[in-house]
């Protein structure tokens, strides 16, 4: 079956993006590990000796970014319904973390610690149908934000992809109702026509 148009101009975007190719050099397994580091170095999100939980995780291109800044002393607990190939400093469980039992395990891992930081770079499965993708996108980030509710530290730090579109300004109200202070950043690895941006919120009320 021939390539529609569009598989083929993202194929060629793909193979041509400079992300892409330095993440191939630098041994990281997604070009969306660019997106961290950059958020990192602007808002000060990861230290050595931290505990960090990342959501969605797999193949594990922002599990990779964290467990190298948290070092041996930190510890990343990553979970993603897919498989992930194991990482340094990263400790991972396979399942919905929506799932009780699932959710139970990520409690015991924790094993009474609460995490400075919960990242998450969730995407849902894309259909190509914008409004059941947009739909299916806001309830994952809801889900995230109800783990976060759930386990973050107080004074914490949450970084949530969302996709701008139906139901984005009022997630980005209720996350602002947990938080001291919120911003929406869009990094330079994110491609441009990409209606992807990052929230980043400080400070966990708690």
């Amino acid at each position: 079956m021939a390539r529609s148009k569009s598989s083929h101009r993202w194929l060629q975007e793909h193979i041509n993006d400079p992300y892409v190719k330095q993440a191939q050099k630098d041994g990281y397994r997604a070009r969306s590990s660019y997106k961290l580091i950059e958020l990192n170095d602007k808002d000060r999100l990861i230290r050595p000796g931290m505990l960090v939980m990342d959501l969605g995780s797999a193949p594990g291109g922002w599990s990779q970014v964290a467990g190298k800044l948290v070092g041996q002393k930190g510890r990343v607990l990553a979970t993603d319904i897919l498989p992930m190939d194991s990482i340094v400093n990263v400790d991972f469980i396979q399942g919905d973390f929506t799932d009780e039992a699932v959710f139970n395990r990520i409690l015991e891992a924790l094993d009474g610690a609460k995490p400075d930081l919960i990242i998450s770079d969730i995407a849902p499965n894309i259909t190509g149908i914008d409004s059941a993708d947009q739909g299916t996108s806001m309830y994952l980030v809801e889900l995230a934000l109800d783990m976060v509710r759930r386990v973050l530290k107080p004074k914490g730090n949450f970084v949530v992809k969302v996709f701008q579109g139906t139901g984005s300004d009022a997630y980005l109200k209720d996350v602002r109702s947990s938080f001291e202070k919120v911003s929406v950043r869009k990094p330079k690895a994110s491609r441009p026509r990409s209606r992807e941006v990052y929230v980043v919120a400080k400070g966990f009320r708690g």
